[in-house]
């Protein structure tokens, strides 16, 4: 019965027990899984018709490497306190403030689950008609790809993992396929030399987009690395995950858009005869990722409506990202792009900077948390700013530059300005007790 009870468990309220954690190797898969999406795909189109070859290939590791770090960084303290990012987002703004982050959080990753459904429908209805001769309407496809995924997200990290062992194998091999096929005719000398067929993109601009594609995911690392045995085991699992989850697709579509000439990337298959492959990898790339947008949506939303469960969260939560694909949030990708990065980079930079630096003693599932820690939330605030002014026009004020990449920004002020504040408080701190202790 107790064997029972742990399978359907997900903790998501309190820390993973020991004997229930996992080796590197399957949290890996997932995350890779997770990296592997349509959304990816889209985006390395968008390099390759913007950049020309070399230069996007590096903007996509220099990008992949930063968010394997940062989501290395963050797996730690999932891995050390048994607890997902909302619970761990209570140590480091307090009760009331992990409700407003982790409602934040949790409506982004609705936003990216509609994106994500969307991007499935458009594309399923080009290889279903191309292939199959069945016209389908996109609203329609995006609802049933919407409860699709839905159905695994219900049962929480050990349906994503199952997904994950048997998902990644299979849409590895027939990406793999896709290029072979694609580089017959066309060499990487010739993709090199091929010129610009969209919007110039800058390099710094280039790597933000790569880091923001996935920034979300370094974020909310703990809620897999609870799941692992060790803390190694948890940051070579997100590095790994993130490093070649995040970067495999998106330079896949840079040397399929490059070889084959169009951004179209059903056109792509298509045109290399695996339609149905095709949509095989749609479906299989969209349901991975998906399940872990909704999976980690509802662990951010336990702990805004602590009392109820958490399968009826997931329900509410999933139908509400479905009506979301349904009314074509995905047409307003890049923009929504850019928005989850001023916002939510900040907030792993501000949990790092508490953990690491200012007051790691707190974050213990049996020690008293405040119920609001306002330094943080300001310093939440400034470090979004921030990233807002260097984030360029129309999406954000483009008033200056720092790292020349917005998302990078966003992490790095969010760990300065609480590092900093923090710093102040304590000393204020100590003050005030030195004095009275006279």
């Amino acid at each position: 019965m107790e064997e029972a009870n742990n399978k359907k468990n997900d903790y998501e309220r309190e820390p993973v027990p020991l004997a229930l954690r996992k080796g590197w190797v399957p949290l890996s898969l997932v995350w890779i899984a997770i990296g592997i999406d349509i959304s990816s795909m889209l985006l390395g189109a968008q390099l390759g018709s913007g950049m020309n070859f070399w230069d996007a290939i590096w903007a996509v590791m220099l990008g992949s490497l930063l968010l394997g770090i940062m989501g290395a960084v963050c797996a730690y303290m999932g891995a050390a306190t048994g607890l997902s990012t909302a619970m761990i987002t209570r140590y480091a703004f307090g009760e009331y403030g992990a409700r407003l982050i982790s409602a934040i959080i949790g409506i982004s990753l609705l936003g990216w689950f509609g994106v994500q459904a969307g991007f499935f429908a458009q594309n399923a209805q080009t290889a279903l008609s191309s292939v199959l001769g069945i016209e389908m309407d996109q609203a329609v496809l995006s609802v049933i790809g919407g409860l699709l995924m839905m159905s695994t997200a219900i049962y929480g990290y050990r349906a994503l993992e199952k997904l994950s062992s048997w998902a990644v194998p299979l849409m590895v091999i027939l990406i793999v396929t896709s290029i072979v096929l694609a580089i017959q005719n066309h060499p990487f000398s010739q993709m090199a030399q091929t010129g610009l067929s969209g919007e110039p993109l800058s390099f710094g601009m280039a790597v933000s987009l790569v880091i923001g594609i996935f920034v979300v995911g370094t974020i909310i690392t703990p809620d897999v690395a609870r799941w692992a045995r060790t803390r190694k085991d948890a940051m070579l699992a997100s590095f790994v995950g993130f490093f070649v989850g995040n970067s495999f697709m998106i330079v896949v579509a840079i040397i399929l858009s490059k070889a084959m000439g169009t951004s179209d990337l059903t056109t792509i298959f298509l045109a290399l005869g695996l339609g149905i492959p095709a949509i095989l990898v749609i479906t299989l790339a969209q349901w991975t990722t998906n399940t872990s947008n909704l999976y980690s949506s509802s662990l951010g939303f336990s702990v805004v409506f602590s009392k109820t469960p958490k399968v009826w969260i997931t329900l509410i939560a999933g139908l509400f990202a479905t009506a979301l694909a349904y009314m074509g949030i995905y047409d307003r990708f890049i923009t929504f792009l850019s928005f989850i990065t001023m916002l939510i980079a900040p907030v792993g930079g501000i949990c790092i900077a508490e953990y690491y630096f200012v007051n790691r003693a707190a974050f213990a599932f049996d020690k008293a948390h405040r119920m609001l820690i306002a330094r943080s939330l300001v310093s939440w605030l400034l470090a979004s700013f921030i990233a807002y002014c260097t984030t360029a026009a129309p999406d954000g004020l483009g008033l200056f530059h720092l790292t020349t990449v917005p998302a990078l920004d966003g992490f790095l002020c969010g760990v300065l300005f609480q590092v900093a504040f923090g710093v102040a408080s304590r000393r204020k701190q100590q003050a005030e007790e030195a004095a009275t202790s006279k």
